[in-house]
C-alpha cells in the first residue's frame, strides 16, 4: 500500500520516480505528521526504490509554510543529479484540510490492516510493558498477501543498539486475525501481549548469530529447500 500525491489530478511520482512505490500511509498519513507544514522547512521522503534507497534511490521533497501558502520544493533523489519537478505552492488552508481528510480516511484498509494500526497505537501507549522486558516496539505490519495474520516486530534491548555497535536482536511475532470487529481484536491482542514477556513467543528474525549468542538466544536455522 502506498501514498501517491496528486497535484491538479496528476500523479507527480509517475514521471520522475519509477524505481519503487510511494511511502506507506503509516509513515505519511499521521496526525501532525510529515505532510503537515510548519514555519520550519522539513524534508519528507515520498518514495523509495524497491531494492532500498541505498541501491537505486528515493524521492524527497522539502515542505514549508510561507504565510498563506504551503510550498513543496527542493526535490531530491540521492541516486540522481536532478529531479525534474517544479516548486509547488498550495493554499495553506485548503492544503491542511486535504491532509487532515487523508489522515482520517481509513476506508481503504482491509481488516488485518486496521487491526495492525490499532494494535500498534495501543502498544505504543504501553511503553512500560516493553521496557520491563528490555524491548522496543519496531512496528505492526499487515500485508495484502497475508490477509489472516499480522506481524509484530520488536527490538531487544532497543533500536538504538544498532547505531551504537551494541548487541541487538529483532524479534517477529505472527498473530492470527479474522474479519471480526478490528477494535475488539486489537484490544484483545494488546491485553494478551501485555500479560507476559513477548520474547517467549516470538522468533528471532534479525541481528546476527554472534549477537544472539551474547544475548542468550538461539539463532534460527535456515530452512533447506
Amino acid at each position: 500500500m502506498e501514498v501517491r500525491p496528486l497535484v491538479d489530478s496528476e500523479d507527480i511520482l509517475a514521471e520522475v520516480f519509477t524505481e519503487g512505490p510511494g511511502e506507506d500511509p503509516k509513515y505519511l498519513l499521521l496526525p501532525d505528521g510529515p505532510l503537515t507544514a510548519g514555519p520550519e522547512p522539513h524534508e519528507v521522503r515520498l518514495a523509495e526504490a524497491t531494492c532500498t534507497e541505498g541501491c537505486c534511490g528515493a524521492l524527497y521533497v522539502t515542505i514549508r509554510r510561507d504565510s498563506d501558502h504551503v510550498i513543496w520544493s527542493e526535490w531530491r533523489n540521492p541516486d540522481e543529479d536532478n529531479v525534474d519537478l517544479p516548486e509547488f505552492r498550495f493554499d495553506a488552508q485548503e492544503y491542511q484540510t486535504e491532509v487532515e481528510r487523508a489522515v482520517a480516511d481509513h476506508s481503504w484498509e482491509w481488516p488485518a490492516r486496521t487491526v495492525a494500526r490499532l494494535l500498534e497505537l495501543d502498544l505504543r501507549e504501553r511503553a512500560g510493558w516493553l521496557a520491563r522486558w528490555e524491548c522496543e516496539l519496531g512496528g505492526v505490519s499487515a500485508w495484502l498477501w497475508e490477509p489472516d495474520q499480522i506481524n509484530l516486530f520488536l527490538f531487544h534491548p532497543d533500536r538504538s543498539a544498532i547505531g551504537e555497535d551494541r548487541p541487538w536482536l529483532q524479534f517477529r511475532m505472527v498473530l492470527d486475525v479474522s474479519s471480526d470487529d478490528p477494535e475488539s481484536q486489537a484490544a484483545r491482542l494488546a491485553e494478551q501481549l501485555a500479560a507476559g514477556d513477548p520474547r517467549q513467543t516470538a522468533e528471532v528474525c534479525g541481528g546476527s548469530p554472534e549477537y544472539a549468542r551474547q544475548l542468550g538466544y538461539p539463532w534460527p536455522q535456515r530452512r533447506r529447500a
